[in-house]
């Protein structure tokens, strides 16, 4: 097992420095675009829109955004960093090395744990003063936190190995992660849907990983939190297996 994930700390180490590093633009910055969220959404729409009864819109944001920009850096984290080997070429250095798929899976999609959780913590501290939320669960929310950055690493990692340019990259994030974490219910509950558009929030896996992180918070959410931990925990399976059978066969970085 040892040999197995031989030089994945290392690997880990490096891809943790390259986010750290530039911290102002990794972490920094989507805590400032988190706080603008909630300065705009929860000024126009905190009289607008009724979620729990017991949850003030501006407390019920918070756990949101969190968990919206944990899943939106752990992608960016693992994609960004394996688009820019590609395309500088220094892929090749790891390449020469013996780490195997496991070791390239493990160390991508732990550093993009990191940097998730990490930005995740910066956007609770400055957004909880606007509504502070409960911690009914708190098993629930580190649970559905590591596993939605773990799910979006490796997603990220699919993208990176797909994408030869960094258009095709801004293509997969604009077109498929935006749109399925805007429409997750990350700034109101899907209760206030009309049927048709709850049913479609229902096939979106998006909306159980905020929606079971959020439960984590008020003891309430908008689906079963167990139901919730199965589609998020089956996501991620058959998400990381296609990225290690990708790595494994070299998939775009041996050609």
């Amino acid at each position: 097992m040892s040999a197995l994930f031989a030089g994945a700390g290392t690997l880990f180490y490096k891809e943790i420095l390259r986010f750290w590093k530039v911290a102002f633009q990794t972490i920094a910055a989507p805590v400032l675009t988190a706080i603008l969220y909630m300065l705009i959404f929860g000024h126009v729409l905190s009289d607008h829109v009724k979620v729990y009864d017991s949850v003030s819109y501006n407390a019920f944001l918070v756990p949101g955004l969190v968990m919206m920009s944990v899943l939106q850096n752990a992608f960016a984290n693992s994609s960004s960093s394996l688009i820019q080997s590609k395309i500088m070429g220094n892929v090749v250095f790891l390449l020469l090395t013996l780490l195997s798929h496991w070791s390239w899976s493990v160390a991508y999609v732990g550093s993009s744990i990191v940097r998730g959780l990490a930005v995740g913590t910066g956007v609770f501290v400055v957004t909880v003063w606007f509504g502070q939320p409960s911690f009914a669960a708190p098993v629930w929310i580190i649970t559905f936190a590591v596993l939605g950055a773990a799910l979006m690493g490796s997603l990220g990692l699919i993208a990176g190995l797909w994408a030869d340019k960094f258009d095709q990259l801004a293509a997969f994030q604009n077109f498929i992660i935006m749109p399925m974490t805007f429409l997750s219910g990350v700034f109101y509950s899907i209760h206030s849907l009309p049927a048709f558009w709850q049913g479609l929030s229902h096939l979106n896996p998006f909306f159980y990983m905020i929606d079971g992180f959020r439960y984590g918070f008020f003891g309430v959410s908008d689906a079963s939190p167990w139901l919730s931990l199965g589609v998020v925990g089956l996501a991620l399976a058959c998400v990381s297996v296609l990225t290690v059978h990708l790595l494994k066969t070299g998939y775009k970085i041996r050609n």
